[in-house]
């Protein structure tokens, strides 16, 4: 560096540089710019998941702990008939457990921006899963109904947290689309086995419902040791050398992101996508037993079943959406969703019902990766944490919201109402993606963002087209 300070201090007559002035690229770069110019690539280099040992070991931590959040969705469905019959209670009150984590995925939503500024991704490996401990830990001495909703927001938290992180992380990759499906297919592999083993330990083996929640203590307790050793390194000075220097910086408020109809727009479909994903999740046991009258193993298997295709669809259909364009395959793959569910409802058979709950996950599977990836390239860069972060979260609260009101609803109509809101959910997302600006060619979404498309765009083209000819 002094040969070079000397050389550019030489009077302009002589400042002529020649190749041996110049020196070695390991003299003008130290070690430690090096390192983090590696593991935080420019905005138009994106990170790769096998860039580093590090990244693997990080990617297959968020896979990993995805699973346990499958796990736990999952097993609630299966769950719930024993824990009404335990606490004798309705279909309204035991629904609870589904509504009380919206609070903590409302809160996520709000403060995952600003955990990630003031501890980075660290924050968040070790917050997550305490917060699932902590909510956890109640459950295996099976207090009184009235305190399963409190603990369990903090539960809805730590899933909240995570799920916005590490989609956010995810959807900034090369190859998203895929990756995101290995993710979220990783979640329905929780979501999979989780009702089995839940299942063959309350009808198989006769263990009591909260005998489950000692399997889940162990597996959080790993995953709490295992994202907090991969993700110590990327603290908060971290995250603010990758972002700020994107943005003069200025942190990226959730606030400002909020203003961007696109956000809202992701984060509403996430709301109907996550509620209709878990209402025929948690309630597809019940419905089995009491509208199809199933045997409980039966009704365990069938939605077994569904997480199945849900699990095969996100990780299948993952390398077919980037290549023929999200906003067609979304469009697609929501239109077969709604066939299969009517055909759900109204064939009664039990075979034909188990079929069409299979395929009806198998093509709602990649519609949250789909989701991600959409919002990571109509949204500046900046802009990707706290957003994403607040529509995955937001979006999770779906989770607890509409499997709540199908048990509301069912404690006077019937649990045979799950077939009827879950058709009205699919329709409203399809709206919801409908209106994203793009068009429906490959390439669509990018596209929309260089000439600063609005929401709707395309509706307010058609209606256009539709007045005008009415007119002629």
């Amino acid at each position: 560096m002094t040969e070079l300070a000397i050389t550019l201090n030489k009077p302009p007559s002589s400042n002529k540089l020649s190749l041996k002035d110049i020196p070695p690229k390991h003299e003008l770069t130290n070690e430690s710019d090096t390192d983090i110019e590696s593991q935080h690539p420019s905005p138009q280099e994106k990170e790769k998941w096998n860039s580093s040992p590090l990244n693997i070991l990080r990617y297959f931590s968020t896979l990993y702990v995805f699973i346990l959040m499958g796990m736990t969705d999952g097993a609630m469905g299966a769950l719930l008939p024993e824990i009404e019959t335990y606490y004798s209670i309705s279909y309204t009150v035991v629904s609870l457990v589904f509504l009380s984590p919206f609070i903590g995925y409302l809160l996520a939503a709000l403060l995952n921006n600003l955990i990630h500024h003031h501890f980075g991704q660290r924050g968040i490996a070790v917050l997550g899963p305490l917060c699932r401990l902590i909510g956890m830990l109640p459950l295996v001495f099976h207090p009184p109904y009235p305190a399963l909703p409190v603990v369990l927001l903090f539960t809805g938290f730590g899933n909240g947290i995570e799920d916005s992180a590490w989609n956010a992380w995810v959807g900034n990759m090369e190859n998203a689309n895929e990756l995101l499906g290995f993710l979220h297919g990783a979640y329905g592999l929780g979501a999979t086995i989780g009702p089995l083993i839940a299942t063959a330990m309350v009808v198989k083996a006769g263990l009591d419902w909260w005998f489950f929640y000692y399997v889940m203590l162990g597996l959080d307790g790993i995953a709490l040791g295992l994202l907090t050793g991969a993700f110590w390194g990327a603290n908060e000075r971290v995250y603010r050398e990758k972002f700020l220097s994107q943005t003069e910086g200025q942190r990226t408020t959730t606030r400002r992101v909020l203003r961007e109809p696109v956000t809202w727009l992701i984060a509403l479909f996430l709301l109907g996508y996550v509620g209709a994903e878990v209402s025929l999740g948690g309630w597809i046991v019940m419905f089995m037993r009491k509208v199809r009258g199933a045997e409980p193993f039966m009704a365990g298997l069938c939605v077994t079943f569904f997480w199945l295709g849900l699990t095969v669809g996100r990780v299948v259909l993952g390398f077919v959406t980037g290549r023929i364009g999200e906003k067609l395959a979304i469009t697609g793959y929501l239109g077969l969703s709604i066939g299969f569910q009517v055909l759900y409802w109204v064939v009664p058979n039990f075979a034909a019902s188990a079929t069409f709950a299979t395929f009806l996950g198998f093509f709602l599977g990649p519609l949250f990766p789909a989701a991600i990836v959409a919002a990571t390239k109509l949204l500046p860069s900046d802009y990707h944490v706290s957003a994403i972060g607040f529509a995955a979260a937001f979006g999770g609260g779906g989770a607890a919201i509409f499997p709540f009101a199908v048990g509301a609803i069912a404690q006077s109509k019937g649990v045979e109402v799950l077939q009827p809101v879950c058709l009205a959910i699919l329709v409203f997302i399809l709206g919801m993606w409908v209106m994203l600006p793009g068009g429906m060619r490959q390439g669509g979404l990018e596209r929309a963002r260089e000439n600063k498309e609005g929401v709707g765009n395309e509706v307010r083209v058609a209606l256009g087209w539709v007045k005008k000819k009415l007119r002629d």
